[in-house]
């Protein structure tokens, strides 16, 4: 399995990547996607911004952004790709001192839930948002 995570240069105000790697790979292989490879981009609120802006119509920031290489256009190129998630750092700082939660844990967070996404979960009724919470949790016991 291959976790890649890309990030800005300075390295500024970023969580502990060797963890997140650590986790993504704990949470792959739970997921039952071991031999997946998973992409994680760090980005700032500019960033996530004009991603959210372009993809989703919704020009601003946003904590986590999920791409699935498992569907549309060329799909039979992936490769062993599962997806990139996009993880806006600045975003998840803040989120982080709101919740009294550590940083590295809610960048964790966001890429669990992020996954789940890619995978078919989805929270836009109270059942499925109850499903899926309760997902996100069982899978954050295991990879923390």
């Amino acid at each position: 399995m291959t976790v890649r995570i890309t990030c800005p240069d300075d390295g500024s105000g970023l969580p502990d990547v060797r963890r997140l790697r650590s986790r993504a790979r704990q949470l792959l292989r739970e997921l039952g996607a071991a031999r997946a490879e998973l992409s994680i981009a760090l980005v700032d609120d500019a960033e996530i911004a004009a991603l959210n802006g372009t993809h989703r119509g919704k020009p601003r920031s946003t904590d986590v952004l999920s791409f699935s290489l498992l569907e549309g256009a060329h799909i039979e190129h992936r490769g062993g790709l599962l997806c990139d998630v996009v993880i806006g750092f600045e975003t998840a700082a803040r989120q982080a001192r709101a919740a009294h939660r550590g940083f590295d844990d809610e960048v964790s967070r966001l890429l669990i839930h992020g996954t789940l996404h890619l995978l078919g979960w989805d929270h836009e009724n109270d059942a499925d948002e109850r499903g899926m919470r309760a997902e996100e949790r069982r899978l954050w016991r295991l990879i923390r």
